[in-house]
């Protein structure tokens, strides 16, 4: 079940969004897309995307202490809402 988003994540959603899509993304190409210099900050917004349903956590198959994000599709977020 997805939760909504505070404000300022809906925002980092939405610039993740528009330019990675449905792709998937490491943390130093979605650092680079947010402008965001705190690696903390960054692991807020990961792990609260993740835990509301907005985002999914693998691992990288070629090094498993590596992650690999990839955003759920806002339409399907929301209908996931009133499940």
């Amino acid at each position: 079940m997805t939760k909504p988003l505070p404000k300022w994540e809906m925002i980092k959603y939405a610039f993740l969004w528009v330019k990675f899509n449905t792709k998937e993304f490491i943390n130093n190409q979605a650092s680079n897309v947010l402008n965001e210099k705190d690696n903390h900050l960054l692991s807020v917004l990961f792990y609260d995307l993740r835990r509301y349903g907005w985002l999914i956590v693998d691992r990288d198959k070629k090094d498993k202490r590596k992650k690999i994000y990839s955003l759920i599709e806002p339409n399907e977020a929301v209908k996931n809402m009133v499940k």
